[in-house]
């Protein structure tokens, strides 16, 4: 439910109703727009079958959101969300490019990667310091280690850094090293860790899980959102089909169907759908197209010899190269870059 304040209510007029709303047992959260103030309300609705909301001094209406993601939808919040990270808005005009290393490393490898990812115009750097691999015998990640070697790319580029989270244990050191928390497909269905990053501020990029629909998406979004943290990027990172000739099947539509559902940024990992460096140029640039909002594409200087994901990620001249088209692109549909 939503209930839809006029212009002229008051600070004490919203208090009022979310004190009352308090004691009924019901959380509320605000959304303030230019012209309207909304309040989002969260728990069991027919606790409110017999309370006349609209008498309420400065309450203009009330509605019955029908989705059944309630503070992600369009219904709560007509405008698109920009979310903040370090002086880099995410959902705005300016598209934002993530990239970097599949996996970290070492640290004058990382360094030297943000330093060109920067050189060629990208917004944030991204780095995978915990890394969930099918295999047990595969790289895992350097663990909090590849986490300070991620500080210190950020310290000498200031780049804001993006890197995934496995375990709720780890949250305090994400919080305090990392501008913004990823929370990988394997672990979009992981409700404890998604209530757990939802308790704080910080930034959360929410990948599409590997089979998962439109609707588990955005039900995901929402267990973040209705503790409070309101900080959410949705990301398509290509789903599970028959196809076997690539990594994964990139669903573009899920980019403007998304935008129409929600308020929420999205953006693109060309890199996770194909797996293949070849594919990963002509798929950024038709997500662009489709109306991403960024994107998060993998980066390495010796892909030949990375640890994780090497055969999906483009040397940095072929970066470059894609960051110059990509402007082209952004232009031709009212974007910047």
């Amino acid at each position: 439910m939503i209930i839809v304040f006029k212009p002229s209510a008051t600070e004490q007029d919203i208090d009022h109703v979310t004190d009352r709303l308090r004691e009924l047992g019901l959380k509320s959260q605000i959304s303030r727009g230019e012209e309207r103030t909304i309040l989002g309300v969260i728990g069991d609705e027919r606790i409110l079958e017999n309370q006349p909301l609209t008498v309420f001094a400065g309450v203009e209406s009330v509605t019955t959101i029908l989705a059944p993601w309630k503070l992600v939808s369009r219904e709560f919040q007509k405008w698109d969300s920009i979310i903040d990270v370090n002086g880099v808005a995410i959902g705005g005009k300016t598209l934002t490019i993530m990239a970097g290393p599949c996996a970290v490393e070492k640290l004058e490898i990382t360094v030297g990667i943000a330093h060109e990812v920067k050189a060629a115009g990208g917004t944030v750097l991204r780095g995978g310091a915990y890394k969930p691999r099918t295999s047990p015998y595969s790289f895992q990640g350097l663990g909090r280690e590849g986490l300070d070697y991620l500080v210190e790319a950020k310290r000498q580029t200031g780049l804001p850094v993006v890197s995934e989270i496995l375990d709720p244990r780890d949250t305090d050191v994400f919080l305090e090293k990392a501008d913004i928390i990823q929370i990988g497909a394997r672990n979009m269905h992981n409700f404890e860790l998604l209530k757990e990053v939802g308790a704080y501020d910080k930034p959360v990029l929410l990948k599409r899980g590997l089979s998962a629909t439109i609707k588990e998406l955005l039900l995901s979004a929402e267990y973040i959102i209705s503790r409070g943290n309101r900080n959410v990027i949705l990301c398509e990172r290509g789903i599970r089909t028959f196809e076997t000739q690539y990594r994964n099947t990139l669903d573009l539509s899920a980019v403007p169907t998304l935008k129409e559902l929600s308020h929420l940024p999205v953006i693109v990992d060309p890199s996770h759908a194909t797996g293949k460096w070849s594919l990963v140029a002509p798929m950024a640039k038709a997500a662009i197209a489709a109306g991403a909002d960024g994107l998060l594409i993998e980066v390495h200087s010796n892909p030949e010899c990375a640890l994780c994901d090497g055969e999906e990620s483009l040397k940095p001249h072929r970066f470059k190269e894609l960051m110059s088209d990509l402007k082209l692109i952004a232009k031709a549909v009212g974007r910047e870059l």
